[in-house]
């Protein structure tokens, strides 16, 4: 029996010393699992953007360069095309309205599409010249994206397109609208030929100040939409003569010609003249068409920005260019906002208005609009 209790004592002992070999015969059938990594915090999430140029970038590789070539990640442009058509369809809204929703979302449209169509054209002539200039040189034509023959078949598509726009209009604004197809096709040309492709560019970027009030009213009052499309034409000098300054080095060294190098150093004073010429010309619109308070305090603001513009412009740094030209997009909301709100200030007319050219044609919207 002592006998039985003393190896019943060992027992345990021999466990604990065999224990590390049944462990390492363990380990060798039953690989340990690797170590798990350490946690990595995780990183702050990408916000969520519905940016154009985010846009752009989010479309099928196939499709991309049509899109950069249209310009479509860089809206400013096509919003400073489209801005002068609000001016003009909002002016043409009958007393005490709102300005008519659908025909502001035609000429949306529209806009996109001419706008699209003109940087086609613009870059098929310059091409060349896009290859030499760092800015440029990146885009689709330039850099060998797309083919000439591909960018006329994707410019007749924008065409076609903005035809079928033009054709919901009255037969006035049909004339009247391709009437601007000369002033888009040669205004690539004009840097070639004057210091002035800025001042073709406003009569071509305004045409929209002519084409909203005949698509509400049937035809254009001259005593309106002229001051106002001249505004347009002096607005158009102003922010494209600041864009311009960002490839004046390279523009002289390619023998291209704009505002930017005709003025020089005496760019403010330029802008300064026609910003007064732009504000001229809006009170005149105005007064023709009986606006109101909120109007001329629209104009006002307008007169405030453009003069900060000026005085804070840097004509030698590309970015603060850019920034500026940008910002004329809430010159031209700014603007808009005053004749809704001027026009929203009307007392409605008793009388029914009747128009002399094309009464069954015409958009008349002489009640407010309830579409």
């Amino acid at each position: 029996m002592a006998a039985l209790l003393w190896r019943l004592g060992r027992a345990p002992c021999r466990l604990r010393a065999a224990r590390p070999a049944l462990a390492a015969a363990a380990a060798a059938v039953w690989p340990p699992p690797p170590p798990r990594p350490a946690a990595v915090p995780p990183g702050p999430r990408r916000p969520l953007s519905f940016s154009a140029a985010e846009l752009v970038r989010a479309a099928p590789g196939r499709l991309q360069p049509y899109l950069r070539l249209m310009r479509l990640h860089q809206p400013a442009g096509t919003w400073l095309l489209y801005l002068p058509c609000t001016w003009s369809i909002g002016l043409a809204a009958p007393p005490g309205c709102l300005p008519h929703w659908p025909t502001l979302a035609l000429f949306g449209a529209g806009a996109v599409l001419m706008r699209g169509a003109g940087c086609t054209i613009n870059d098929m002539w310059d091409r060349d010249y896009d290859k030499k200039v760092a800015r440029t040189a990146s885009r689709p034509l330039a850099a060998g994206e797309i083919s000439t023959f591909q960018s006329f078949v994707f410019l007749g598509g924008q065409l076609s397109l903005a035809l079928c726009v033009l054709l919901c209009l009255n037969y006035y604004s049909i004339v009247l609208g391709a009437a601007s197809l000369s002033l888009v096709v040669s205004y690539p040309l004009m840097k070639r030929i004057t210091y002035w492709p800025q001042l073709v560019l406003g009569l071509t970027f305004n045409w929209g100040a002519l084409l909203g009030w005949s698509a509400i009213r049937g035809s254009c009052d001259w005593s309106v939409c002229l001051p106002l499309y001249l505004a347009g034409v002096m607005w158009t000098l102003v922010y494209d003569t600041i864009y311009a300054h960002q490839d004046k080095r390279d523009d002289i060294l390619i023998g291209v010609k704009s505002t930017a190098l005709q003025f020089k150093e005496d760019t403010k004073r330029w802008l300064s003249g026609f910003s007064m010429a732009m504000l001229v010309g809006l009170c005149v619109a105005g007064m023709n068409c009986n606006q109101t308070f909120p109007y001329y305090s629209a104009v006002a603001a307008v007169g405030a920005h453009l003069a900060h513009q000026i005085y804070t412009l840097d004509i030698d740094k590309p970015e603060d260019c850019w920034k500026k030209f940008a910002s004329n997009r809430t010159v031209g909301v700014l603007l808009f906002v005053g004749i809704v709100l001027g026009n929203l200030c009307k007392r409605q007319e008793s009388k029914t208005v009747q128009e002399p050219l094309e009464s069954s044609q015409a958009n008349h919207v002489f009640d407010c609009p309830t579409t």
